[in-house]
């Protein structure tokens, strides 16, 4: 008989178990498949005879194989998505692709073990005022609910940095009923063009569509021109008041997401990596980012069973 004592061991997924814990199950293995002495390998192991007896009448909590598949998961999870998931995100995502109902403890204990947490940091915003030609009122008053897609519409234009100088703008529109990306349009100028061109794309893909649309004051919602636009859609407008970041509070959320798990993960040394990213990452939310909101489905999953509906 070999064995020796090696300290706080780990299995293939890099798990630790509590101290002497792989001890006991050897020597319960040996003894089972070898007849090999419980005392000469308490001895040899330098665990004690009572400490062994201890832990063998003790229920198991959890089996290990088990949480060998799961850790696998959270690894492979974790990895496609870059470490952007947090314990309660990586949760619904393995409850909802391995058809299961594991807490979010089991989950937390098992991503503690292996050092992984969520990689995302938040950087704020900051509001530059406008000299408006057009207003509406705060129709939408924060009122985020919908009960069903293309309602509510939210929009807004967010700053990118890349290389040594170079920026970019994004444009995108974000639907209450289902927290959908209807559309989005990133470019090097923060100009009318940018906002009128993602307003069109988004009144091509849902034609027949009036929502309610918000925005801040920014130039380009408060121009003449944009206000034509909904008019001639049919569309409503509505505003935030002044310096009140909240009033538009859903579109800054999904800004804060973007910038979390994609942007601020990476640097971008030309425009072109910057748009593939971005592309990447709008697709991956629209069609495979989780929601605990709508029960484990993803915008674009939610708003296809609406269309059916």
């Amino acid at each position: 008989m070999s064995l020796k004592k090696t300290g706080r061991s780990a299995n293939a997924f890099g798990i630790h178990y509590k101290k002497q814990e792989l001890e006991y199950v050897a020597i319960k293995e040996f003894h089972a498949d070898k007849s090999y002495s419980i005392c000469s390998m308490c001895d040899a192991l330098e665990v004690s005879k009572s400490g062994y007896y201890k832990w063998l009448k003790m229920k198991p909590i959890e089996d290990l194989s088990e949480n060998d598949v799961i850790s696998s998961e959270i690894i492979r999870i974790y990895t496609e998505t870059k470490g952007i998931y947090g314990v309660r995100r990586m949760t619904q995502a393995l409850n909802r692709e391995l058809n299961s109902k594991y807490n979010v403890k089991r989950i937390r204990r098992l991503m503690r073990r292996m050092g992984l947490q969520s990689v995302i940091r938040r950087k704020r915003k900051n509001y530059i005022p406008s000299a408006p030609q057009v207003t509406a009122e705060n129709v939408l008053n924060r009122d985020f609910s919908a009960e069903k897609s293309n309602q509510k519409w939210l929009t807004d234009v967010t700053e990118f940095k890349y290389g040594i100088s170079g920026k970019a703008y994004l444009s995108a529109i974000l639907d209450l009923g289902d927290n959908s990306i209807v559309s989005f349009v990133l470019g090097h100028s923060n100009n009318n063009n940018l906002v009128f061109k993602t307003f069109k794309l988004a009144m091509e893909d849902t034609p027949g569509a009036k929502p309610l649309f918000h925005s801040d004051r920014g130039f380009q919602y408060t121009s003449k021109a944009f206000r034509s636009m909904l008019d001639e859609a049919g569309c409503i407008q509505s505003m935030s008041r002044v310096s009140r970041c909240i009033d538009n509070g859903p579109m800054e959320g999904f800004w804060g997401i973007l910038k979390s798990e994609m942007y601020y993960l990476n640097k971008f040394h030309s425009y072109e990596a910057l748009e593939e990213a971005v592309k990447e990452y709008i697709y991956f939310y629209n069609h495979k980012r989780y929601q605990a909101k709508y029960k484990s489905l993803a915008p674009f999953e939610v708003r296809n069973q609406a269309q059916v509906a």
